[in-house]
């Protein structure tokens, strides 16, 4: 952790929202930017906190993956209600049309990523930000004592984890250094998913169960969500936990869907 920049974001962070209590409606905090995990099929947003895009990831440093289960956002491909509680979420459509093989579990729940199994989604957040900054551990790997306050841009992809050695492997989206033909070197990932989907770009927060329609994320964060789920090689994903870059060994809990429209930003 860098002790200035991690301090200013864990003051933020802390920062106490300001709730009004409206008739007939829970209260909602007042005086944030747009909020984020939403659903990107809904294009509809009344927030009018604006704030300049971030430029495009291969521009930007890679200076966080991370993982949530189920998937926060709610999109075409993953519209099926996860359940009550931190990992509620939503699960991609179909989950439920997985054969036995698929579902069998190699690691019998002892996995390097917790209880990850087949079967679960999964939706991963390679989060960018403009500081010189490489990769590290949580959100206080994206500032630095020069740069406390940096544009960040989340690209997303959900995934469906199967035991399957032909699905994707997630290495192939892992981490690797790489130099700009500018001669600019830039902390960047191997790849980032394609094929699933025009990503869905909005302004929005960052995320994780620690926020809610009353605690807003102060954060301003570009997001960019592909639309559909793809399929992931379990056994890749648990050889990922075992040895990354971002001390990574399970996944994060979600934040409820954010539905207010003062709390969303329009999508162009």
């Amino acid at each position: 952790m860098i002790r200035s920049a991690v301090l200013l974001l864990s003051a933020l962070a802390a920062a106490a929202p300001v709730a009004s209590a409206r008739a007939g409606a829970d209260p909602l905090c007042e005086g944030f930017g747009p909020q984020t995990p939403r659903d990107i099929s809904a294009k509809a947003g009344a927030n009018a906190r604006l704030f300049a895009l971030a430029p495009p990831a291969s521009r930007m440093n890679l200076c966080n993956i991370h993982f949530h289960v189920n998937a926060e956002h709610k999109g075409p491909g993953f519209s099926v209600p996860g359940g009550p509680g931190e990992h509620g979420g939503w699960r991609c459509n179909e989950t439920a049309a997985l054969t036995a093989e698929e579902l069998d579990d190699p690691l019998r729940g002892h996995g390097a990523c917790g209880g990850l199994k087949p079967g679960d989604t999964v939706e991963v957040h390679w989060v960018h930000t403009t500081c010189d900054a490489g990769p590290g551990a949580g959100l206080g790997a994206c500032a630095t004592e020069t740069c406390a306050n940096p544009q960040l841009r989340v690209e997303t992809q959900v995934f469906l984890a199967v035991n399957d050695p032909e699905a994707l492997d997630f290495s192939a989206f892992d981490y690797a250094s790489s130099v700009e033909p500018a001669g600019l070197a830039l902390s960047q990932p191997r790849a980032l998913p394609t094929g699933f989907g025009e990503p869905v770009v909005f302004a929005g927060s960052t995320t994780g169960p620690a926020y809610s329609d009353a605690s807003c994320s102060p954060y301003q964060v570009t997001w960019s969500v592909r639309p559909w789920c793809a399929r992931v090689d379990v056994m890749t994903l648990h050889r990922w936990c075992a040895e990354n870059a971002f001390e990574e060994d399970h996944a994060h809990g979600v934040r409820r869907l954010v539905t207010a429209p003062a709390l969303l930003a329009p999508i162009e």
